[in-house]
């Protein structure tokens, strides 16, 4: 999947789609919303992640990625949120709320964890729990 991260300084990231990309090994348009920061599980942060996906899911499911990408429109969809530290369990447990509300609607959800020193790479694609990568 060749993609660049484009991360925004901005505080308030709602309406941002960090990255629209099509995975081509599994056919899916991938949505990747970047985590930089550490989870401290506090309200305000949990509530900025749900919204976030919120906006993401609202972008496929009500046809501004048809319209803005009618060549994407037809594929299965992944939301791929990528983190710079492994989720706190508070978020963890939300990560587990929506990635259950995604799978209603037909979309699949990764987190990924990237440690940059170590190029270590954690990704966790259900409620069950993560798997480090080969």
């Amino acid at each position: 999947m060749d993609i660049k991260p484009q991360t925004s300084k901005t505080k308030n990231r709602v309406g941002v789609i960090d990255v629209i990309a099509q995975d081509a090994k599994t056919n899916e348009v991938v949505l990747v919303m970047n985590e930089p920061n550490e989870w401290d599980g506090s309200d305000e942060q949990l509530l900025a992640l749900q919204e976030r996906f919120n906006a993401y899911v609202s972008f496929l499911l009500d046809g501004e990625m048809a319209s803005d990408h009618p060549e994407l429109a037809s594929k299965p969809a992944r939301i791929e949120l990528r983190c710079a530290h492994i989720p706190n369990t508070r978020a963890l447990e939300l990560l587990g709320l929506i990635h259950d509300q995604l799978a209603f609607q037909g979309i699949k959800l990764e987190v990924v964890v990237r440690n940059e020193q170590s190029n270590d790479e954690i990704r966790r694609t259900n409620a069950e729990g993560m798997t480090k990568s080969e």
